[in-house]
């Protein structure tokens, strides 16, 4: 399942919901002993760091649920590469409203601006090869949505969404059925035939059995450069291969020339900093 920006709207504001609530659990006494009654306000998004900005919808939504009367002028679009200094937006409103949302508001911000910064500069390790960078499930609780829409935003592509969008068999779920023959055969058996069967290898002798169980897909877990090369001549086109294990911007660009279809990495999103993002300049204005 692709997460675009049309599924992450739809699952967005329970989740953000939850988060106000974590940070919001009866009051903001700060603001409240500061600001006892509305008054309208303006305040700039500033971006302190170079990045891609990722997660501006998400960042309007936590504040028009704490309020209807806020304006936004956005000056940057998700996706946009951005520099230290740059103004994103302007927003204005009832001051208690921008200074209660700004901590939520930011984290989902800066969490996802820092996702897609790191997928870019993974992504662009990979152009020109045909073989694409996916994500996986290896993400913060509550938060895969907003990661997972980061990684697209960034150029990657995402795999599984979760466990019930598509057939995986790794390592314990084979030792469970007693084989990769075995699982595959259970899985066909089981799952829906319009869903592709993965099968996780890690040596050669795993992949010689998953070709001849008929994966759909075979994944070479922590192989080194020679032995992936070995494994794709033993599939020869019988599968499509996905290449994995502790995959980073420091080595993927050295699996690049191998020819595997897809590339997945945890990193993305386990692994991702935080792009610097701020609210600042806020002060009253003139009704």
């Amino acid at each position: 399942m692709k997460i675009n920006s049309i599924t992450m709207d739809l699952h967005a504001e329970e989740l953000i919901r939850m988060a106000l609530k974590e940070d919001i659990s009866s009051e903001d006494v700060s603001t409240n002993s500061v600001m006892p009654e509305s008054v309208r306000g303006t305040v700039d998004l500033i971006a302190k760091q170079d990045g891609v900005i990722c997660g501006l919808p998400v960042f309007e939504k936590v504040f028009r649920l704490l309020g209807d009367d806020i304006e936004i002028v956005f000056y940057a679009a998700d996706g946009d590469d951005v520099k230290a200094g740059q103004k994103l937006a302007c927003m204005t409103g009832d001051i208690r409203v921008l200074l209660s949302g700004e901590r939520v508001a930011l984290n989902y911000l800066q969490r996802m601006s820092g996702i897609a910064t790191y997928t870019r500069t993974v992504a662009k390790l990979l152009e020109g090869s045909g073989t694409k960078l996916l994500d996986t499930r290896k993400t913060t609780p509550n938060n895969r949505i907003f990661e997972k829409y980061a990684v697209t935003v960034g150029g990657g592509h995402n795999h599984r969404y979760n466990l019930s969008d598509g057939v995986m068999l790794k390592d314990n779920h084979i030792g469970a059925a007693g084989g990769i023959t075995k699982a595959v055969e259970m899985a066909r058996d089981y799952a829906s035939f319009v869903r592709k069967i993965e099968v996780e290898t890690e040596d050669l002798d795993m992949v010689r059995e998953a070709v001849e169980a008929g994966a759909d897909i075979i994944m070479l877990d922590n192989m080194d450069h020679d032995t992936i090369a070995e494994a794709l001549r033993i599939i020869d086109g019988k599968a499509e291969t996905e290449c994995s294990g502790n995959v980073t911007k420091e080595n993927v660009a050295a699996l690049r020339d191998l020819g595997v279809d897809y590339i997945s990495s945890g990193a993305l999103t386990h692994s991702a900093g935080c792009l610097d993002i701020s609210m600042k300049n806020l002060h009253p204005v003139a009704e």
